[in-house]
């Protein structure tokens, strides 16, 4: 879906000689269209998509040259890597509290427009209304947000030159798929310039999955029903492993004698145990007794500067809506703040210095070759990359951060 997709605003021209890319235009334009009736349309037939609705989508569809991300044919893709990690370097940015508290006003009052919608939605997929809501407003701004594009138009621009290409010809198709099948025809099937459609925000291929017809009328319609909307966000929760009676997550304060290097899904424990460590709920209350004997995973996603958490699988399940921890985080916030009125995260996001992607991956470099498994060598500091570095940390004698940070460059080598 799209929230997976999320990728710098930057368009290709600023990577491309103007001139070039502008001569080019009517060449590519016309190899477009060859690769349309040539390659792209023998797979959709292979789907079960007719020659009539392939010419009925692709009547009038030109490239989108205003998109981001895109990768003409005869150019190379930008070498260049995003040194902002705009997730990481200001986490606290991130949890904007008038938008917040804006967006918690709103959803209590339509948690209780559709009281009624959201508890059948609850009793069919075990999930509580207010982190549906959380999502709607998150991905759509509970369905107010314009949705320009035209996703056949964008699915397909993107599939015949970006960066991705495979991805969204899979997505291009199963868009084609819907058309075929009656759930929205080309002209009206609008999205996000990532080809995310509706109020869910869902690609294609998640529409095909989980979208479902909540209120009765024989369409799944993600665009213009809230019921449907509110439904399918619901199922594909539940399709993903949603466990019914659990929180998502609790904001905690883990002493200095733990050790912030556990943290991750394949080192949960009972919440027992981690309260057996003297982990407690910052806010001072238990953990509540069905939590006790099921699993909880440590999560500092900004190292010792920031909150600190013990989740549930839930909040992993969140994360494939959206492959953050910052998206699932101000999802659980929100939600809470929903349904019960909480506030902002009680320990404040610290001065997470603004490290530069190559950094990073310098560091990430270094503790592979000691051993460590820092993740994915990308630049970003994962949850694997981050407690990789408090235990080498806690074997060079350095107090335990678990976040790089500009004082270990010289250090980690």
């Amino acid at each position: 879906m799209k929230t997976k997709l999320a990728v710098a605003l930057t368009g290709v021209l600023a990577f491309l000689p103007l001139p070039a890319a502008a001569q080019n235009k009517p060449d590519v334009e016309k190899q477009f269209q060859r690769w349309i009736v040539g390659d792209l349309s023998p797979a959709a037939k292979k789907a079960g998509v007719s020659e009539r609705t392939i010419k009925a989508a692709f009547d009038g569809v030109s490239l989108n040259w205003d998109l981001p991300d895109l990768v003409p044919p005869g150019t190379a893709p930008p070498k260049k890597q995003d040194q902002s990690q705009a997730e990481f370097s200001s986490p606290g940015a991130y949890f904007n509290e008038k938008r917040l508290q804006g967006l918690a006003a709103t959803g209590r009052g339509l948690a209780s427009t559709y009281g009624s919608t959201l508890k059948k939605i609850e009793a069919a997929y075990g999930v509580p209304g207010e982190v549906i809501v959380a999502i709607w407003g998150r991905e759509s701004g509970f369905g107010k947000a314009r949705l320009p594009y035209t996703a056949v138009e964008v699915l397909a621009t993107k599939a015949f030159m970006s960066t991705r290409k495979d991805m969204f010809r899979e997505e291009l198709i199963a868009a084609l798929q819907m058309i075929q099948r009656g759930d929205a025809s080309a002209s009206t099937m609008k999205g996000s310039w990532a080809g995310a459609l509706g109020q869910p925000q869902f690609m294609p291929t998640s529409y095909l999955k989980y979208a479902v017809d909540f209120d009765g009328d024989g369409r799944a319609d993600i665009w213009n029903s809230v019921p449907d909307a509110l439904a399918s966000i619901g199922h594909y929760l539940q399709q993903e492993g949603w466990q019914r009676n659990r929180d998502w997550g609790f904001e905690v304060s883990i002493p200095q004698n733990v050790s912030c290097a556990q943290e991750g899904p394949d080192l949960a424990k009972p919440v027992s145990a981690w309260a057996g460590m003297g982990i407690e709920r910052i806010s001072g209350k238990a953990f509540p007794s069905a939590d006790l004997k099921a699993d909880g995973m440590m999560l500092v996603p900004a190292g010792r500067g920031g909150p600190e958490f013990l989740v549930t699988p839930n909040f992993y399940v969140i994360k494939e809506y959206n492959n953050s921890d910052l998206y699932a985080l101000f999802i659980g916030n929100l939600a809470d703040r929903i349904a019960y009125g909480a506030g902002p995260f009680q320990a404040k996001w610290g001065d997470v210095r603004k490290m530069l992607r190559s950094d990073v991956l310098a560091m990430q470099k270094a503790l592979v070759a000691k051993g460590y498994d820092v993740g994915n060598v990308d630049g970003l500091p994962g949850f694997k990359t981050r407690r990789s570095l408090g235990d080498w940390q806690a074997k060079s004698g350095l107090a335990q951060t678990c976040y790089p940070d500009a004082s270990l460059k010289g250090k980690l080598r």
